[in-house]
């Protein structure tokens, strides 16, 4: 199970959720720490792992609701006890096999421990939340589909079928669409959050990892990780306007409250690592800069404040800290193994 989330090429590739813009800094930054089955929470302020959560198997994307109270979490469920695999007379990996259900849990940001769990679809990859925080949309890209939690009655309102092993998701700043990277499709999956179904799909290319949004609406994205390029789509028209050529395998892309500058994480593989973040300028649709942060550049999101990109180095376990106006990393805060999603508080 964890074969197929673990990034290990160009074939099985990922990333986070949109946070709207905000007038003070963040507090805390919580990253899925994949391989270690823990989340890490860093201290915004003084750039240290201030917490280490307990987060199930294989924590693969993390997101920080709208009002900073709870950050969610995707996973493959708790271990299974050494008994229960006794008594089913299966070996742990042929018991991971069974395809059990996967789970979204949520953190308590201010105690810094899981209160909620919910069984949602196969392989979730990555959560986010609607702008009011009511309803979290998950893919289960072992499933093909998106499943819709309620998050005030824990529980599953809705599932929703799309393309080809679904991976990243983000909303449109207005709440009203879902986008969904299918990993495997080679398309954009556009969902009616309203009607709470899929409304068209939007060819983009081989292997798209995530998708995002300018927070002014005005355009939308998505990392093709078998291409090595970011293709710009037209939210109004549902069609890919522009495609940049950015580094190795990029994962997560993320834009800057002023909708100016977008960040993608160039992951690499294993075999040859990525070590950079491609800075694309939107106004002209061309990398203006590279940033060296670490080996396995992965996700990626920018503070409510536009100051500091934060990127998760899944080969490094580290998050580098990039200062937006001067695009140079400022510090390296060491975390977990496979640090893989990141989101922070508003």
């Amino acid at each position: 199970m964890r074969g197929w989330r673990r990034i290990a090429g160009i074939a099985s590739i990922v990333a986070v959720g949109w946070v709207g813009a905000a007038s003070a800094e963040p507090e805390k930054i919580y990253v899925a720490d994949e391989e270690a089955n823990t989340v890490s929470v860093i201290d915004a302020r003084l750039w240290t792992r201030s917490a280490v959560v307990p987060a199930g198997r294989g924590p693969h994307n993390v997101q920080v609701s709208p009002d900073g109270k709870l950050a969610w979490v995707t996973n493959n469920g708790e271990e299974p006890k050494e008994w229960e695999r006794e008594h089913k007379g299966m070996a742990k990996r042929e018991h991971d096999a069974m395809g059990n259900p996967g789970e979204v849990w949520a953190i308590d940001t201010a105690a810094d421990k899981v209160v909620v769990q919910v069984r949602v679809g196969l392989h979730p990859a990555h959560i986010v939340l609607t702008p009011d925080g009511r309803f979290a949309y998950v893919t289960n890209g072992g499933e093909s589909t998106v499943s819709v939690v309620d998050t005030q009655a824990r529980r599953v309102a809705a599932t929703i079928p799309v393309g080809a092993s679904p991976h990243g998701i983000r909303l449109s700043p207005d709440g009203k669409e879902a986008y969904v990277a299918n990993l495997k499709g080679g398309t954009v999956s556009v969902i009616d959050t309203e009607a709470r179904r899929e409304v068209a799909k939007i060819p983009v290319g081989r292997g798209p990892a995530q998708v995002g949004f300018t927070p002014d609406g005005r355009l939308a994205f998505a990392s093709l990780s078998q291409e090595d390029r970011v293709v710009v789509i037209d939210p109004a028209a549902r069609k890919v306007i522009r495609t940049v050529t950015v580094g190795t395998v990029p994962i997560q892309v993320y834009a800057t409250p002023d909708s100016r500058l977008l960040f993608v994480a160039n992951q690499g593989t294993k075999r040859s690592p990525g070590t950079t973040v491609s800075v694309i300028d939107l106004g002209t649709f061309e990398v203006v800069k590279t940033v060296e942060t670490g080996p396995g550049a992965h996700g990626v999101v920018v503070s409510g404040d536009g100051r500091y990109a934060y990127v998760t180095n899944i080969y490094a376990n580290s998050v580098s800290v990039i200062e937006v106006k001067d695009l140079k990393v400022v510090t390296t805060v060491p975390v977990g193994r496979g640090p893989n999603g990141i989101s922070v508080t508003p």
